[in-house]
C-alpha cells in the first residue's frame, strides 16, 4: 500500500492561509462589506456572505495542519474559483468610480487569485 507524503506548510500556503482567515473574519464581522459584491442573481445574500467566511476560515485552518492539507487545498482551488465571478463583478462596477484606491484594488486582485490558485492546487498535490 502507497501513502501519499504530506505537502509541506510552505510561505505560500502559509500566505494563502492568512489571506483566507483575513478575509473569513471579514466576512462574519462585517458582511456588509461583500454585499455591493453579490449578483442580483444569488439568493440570500447575507447567509452566502457569511457561509463563505466560514468556509475561508475552514480551509485556512486545514491548510495549515498536515492531515487535511491535501483535502484543504483541493477546497481552497475550488472556493477561489467559485468566488471569482464576484471579484469580477467588483472590477466591473468600479470601472468608473471616482475611489482610484478601491477600483485599482479591484482590478488588480483579478490577476493576484491566479497564484492564490496555483498555491491551493499546490497544497492538494504536494
Amino acid at each position: 500500500m502507497t501513502t501519499r507524503a504530506t505537502p509541506p506548510l510552505t510561505k505560500d500556503i502559509q500566505g494563502l492561509a492568512g489571506i483566507f482567515a483575513v478575509s473569513g473574519v471579514i466576512h462574519l464581522v462585517k458582511p456588509e462589506v461583500y454585499e455591493p459584491l453579490m449578483p442580483k442573481i444569488v439568493p440570500a445574500h447575507r447567509e452566502v456572505i457569511v457561509a463563505s467566511g466560514v468556509l475561508e476560515l475552514v480551509c485556512a485552518a486545514g491548510l495549515l495542519h498536515p492531515r487535511t492539507r491535501v483535502v484543504a487545498g483541493w477546497a481552497s482551488a475550488a472556493l477561489l474559483l467559485a468566488v471569482y465571478p464576484a471579484n469580477l463583478k467588483m472590477a466591473s462596477d468600479l470601472r468608473s468610480s471616482r475611489k482610484t484606491g478601491l477600483r485599482t484594488a479591484a482590478f488588480a486582485r483579478l490577476p493576484l487569485q491566479v497564484p492564490m490558485i496555483r498555491s491551493a492546487v499546490r497544497a492538494a498535490r504536494g
